[in-house]
């Protein structure tokens, strides 16, 4: 595909990937319902890997022993982190678990404080701040309990926001398709060994449960990780980041047109602040400044 094209195809591609990985909740949450956690994951990680590997064969012959190590401790990551994600799934809705994932975007600067020593801004402090609140709003509900699902959703959050500080440091001068394929690989083997360890095989899956894990693995695990790099390739960084963190949102659309989720004002002041935390995390207000700095120049002009 020519430059041009893929040029004019980013923007859609990261409108693209978000719609799938917010369809993706749901149709976790409904396939968690016939199919152990081990084994979903197992599944959808080890066909993307397959997928990746195919795509970019010629790839294969740069892998050494420092690629492998790299991509283990990024599969181990991955896995710890939608290990725990579908886990919490199992006992909270689609669109709750969808909101209180994206605090990775508030908590990866924290952690890249501890790993690089880069202090984090005012942005990012705020941001944390306005993520609390929010996180409140949606999971105590008027008490001071929250909810075991909601519980594992926040700490899965931690540990993709630990995957993406690794991330940073191990993909410098490494190619990041074949960095993902040894990472999809690793989190394949360790989700089908505690598979083997801790649950039963599933068995006489129909063809709707068949075709959930299918979409899992070749589109929300392969297809939009491909759209999220292309995309972000030819797409100014704050743009993309605000395209990606419809996620959120729109995880809870799915969630309300397809699991029927009726969330209370209460919730959905507390996702608007979770959104409002992650815009300011991750573009730190910048589209808005330069929608001001624009029309003051027109002003002057």
């Amino acid at each position: 595909m020519k430059e041009t094209t893929l040029k004019k195809l980013a923007r859609p591609m990261l409108i693209l990937a978000p719609v799938i990985w917010g369809s993706a909740f749901v149709v976790m949450k409904n396939s968690v319902d016939s199919v152990p956690v081990f084994y979903l994951l197992a599944f959808r990680f080890a066909v993307a890997a397959v997928l990746l590997a195919l795509i970019f064969h010629r790839k294969m012959k740069l892998i050494d022993r420092a690629y492998l190590k790299s991509g283990v401790i990024l599969g181990t990551y991955e896995f710890l982190a939608y290990a725990v994600q579908t886990f919490g799934l199992e006992d909270t809705t689609p669109g709750k678990n969808a909101f209180l994932t994206a605090i990775y975007c508030v908590i990866v600067p924290f952690l890249y404080w501890a790993v690089a020593h880069r202090k984090p801004d005012r942005y990012n402090i705020l941001s944390a701040l306005l993520c609390i609140a929010g996180i409140g709003m949606v999971s105590l509900q008027g008490s001071l309990h929250i909810g075991l699902g909601d519980l594992l959703t926040l700490i899965s959050g931690f540990f993709f926001a630990c995957q993406m500080v690794a991330v940073a440091r191990l993909s410098q001068g490494r190619d990041v398709f074949l960095l993902t394929t040894l990472q999809f690989a690793a989190s394949a083997v360790q989700s089908l060994v505690c598979g083997l360890l801790f649950s039963q095989p599933p068995h006489a899956l129909g063809s709707g449960v068949w075709a959930s894990l299918l979409y899992l693995a070749v589109f929300s695990t392969a297809g939009a990780l491909l759209f999220q790099n292309l995309g972000q390739k030819y797409t100014p960084p704050a743009t993309a980041a605000v395209l990606l963190s419809l996620e959120a949102p729109l995880g809870v659309l799915f969630s309300i047109i397809f699991y029927h989720e009726r969330p209370t004002p209460v919730m959905l002041a507390g996702f608007a602040l979770i959104f409002v935390a992650i815009l300011c995390s991750e573009t730190k207000f910048e589209f808005l400044r330069k929608k001001v700095s624009s029309g003051s120049a027109e002003k002057i002009g």
